[in-house]
């Protein structure tokens, strides 16, 4: 058994810790062996008070340590610094965990395989959701809700890519390859793994190391959500060229057709109404029939695509929400890429 450091990145995440805190401790797992190591990015709630009191129940296992950055890269950083585990695992201050021999299958997987690094599936929780968080939980597992080359909804243990999935490393993987980029306020997680990859390092999946995730509870929050997943694609790129592919940068080129041809569209009706420029209206949006009969195929393919979820998973009633789930995804995603490739910002840091 690995001496193993569980690492959990937090912010605001009053509601939650207790809970991932009290299934990490009641793992079947030797506490001589185990090290959990809370970074708080200066929370504004109850989070650091209740991690402290953990602290004083478990000093030998729970440490609490500040994220003046508040950036998640670098509470990961902050962790693996003062991590004195043989290997380091990352847990999220929001998850469910519903194995009680989870960490021990964390430290099983690497003595067994040798990997340098181990990934998960990150499947989404759906006790007491609403219809719409299941309508998302089904759209986030469809090949058109998530990058078809994601191992993330994998159910087969094997040798992968770390790039999606890694999020358990042996500190001689940090010794290689450095640390988590800070500049990475989104996709730090792929980021590194993608150089993990480019290292030869090895990672295996397993699903025996799952942890369950809520989906969010609001089109709002999942557009936000994919959003900064765009964003963080763009990032990635740019540091690692190599990572360019059709199928991660496709909504970036649908939301742009969206955009223009509103803005087209709204410019050339102001045209012709406030300022009565006498225009041709059809031969100047002949080059955006394009757009238009690629919307509608987009539409109809989601429409299709929600169609079957609801009758394989037997859940008609979250066809209503199922079209609107994938618009979000698609053009929140869309959106963050191109916000991030036109408008570059570096993550904020706040000290």
């Amino acid at each position: 058994m690995l001496h193993l450091t569980v690492v959990i990145p937090v912010r605001n995440e009053a509601e939650h810790i207790a809970g991932v805190l009290n299934r990490l401790l009641e793992q079947s797992y030797d506490h001589d062996k185990l090290e959990i190591i809370v970074v708080d990015g200066m929370s504004d709630d109850q989070t650091p008070q209740i991690v402290q009191e953990y602290v004083r129940k478990h000093p030998n296992i729970v440490r609490y340590f500040t994220n003046p950055n508040r950036l998640a890269s670098a509470a990961r950083n902050v962790g693996v610094q003062n991590a004195q585990g043989e290997a380091v695992l990352i847990v999220d201050g929001h998850c469910i965990i519903d194995n009680n021999d989870m960490l021990r299958n964390v430290s099983d997987a690497f003595e067994r395989t040798g990997a340098d690094c181990l990934g998960r599936p990150q499947p989404l929780e759906m006790k007491d959701a609403t219809a719409l968080q299941w309508a998302i939980a089904a759209a986030r597992r469809s090949p058109l809700g998530h990058h078809p080359d994601s191992f993330i909804y994998s159910g087969e243990a094997q040798f992968s890519p770390a790039s999606s999935v890694a999020v358990a490393y042996r500190k001689s993987v940090f010794e290689k390859i450095g640390y988590f980029d800070e500049n990475f306020d989104a996709a730090e997680d792929v980021e590194f793994n993608t150089r993990c990859d480019a290292a030869g390092l090895t990672c295996y999946f397993d699903p025996a190391i799952a942890v369950r995730y809520v989906p969010r509870k609001t089109l709002k929050g999942l557009w936000h959500q994919m959003e900064r997943y765009g964003q963080g694609r763009v990032r990635l790129w740019r540091k690692h060229r190599h990572t360019f592919s059709w199928k991660s940068f496709a909504p970036g080129v649908l939301a742009f057709g969206y955009y223009l041809a509103a803005v087209f569209l709204t410019g050339l009706f102001a045209c012709q109404i406030i300022f009565r420029v006498g225009l041709d209206f059809g031969t100047a949006i002949i080059p955006f029939y394009i757009v238009v009969a690629a919307t509608i195929l987009h539409v109809t393919i989601n429409c299709v695509e929600s169609v079957r979820l609801a009758i394989t998973q037997k859940r008609l009633d979250i066809l209503r929400f199922l079209p609107s789930v994938f618009e979000t995804i698609h053009l929140g995603y869309g959106t963050g890429i191109l916000r991030e490739f036109f408008f570059p910002q570096r993550p904020q840091r706040k000290q």
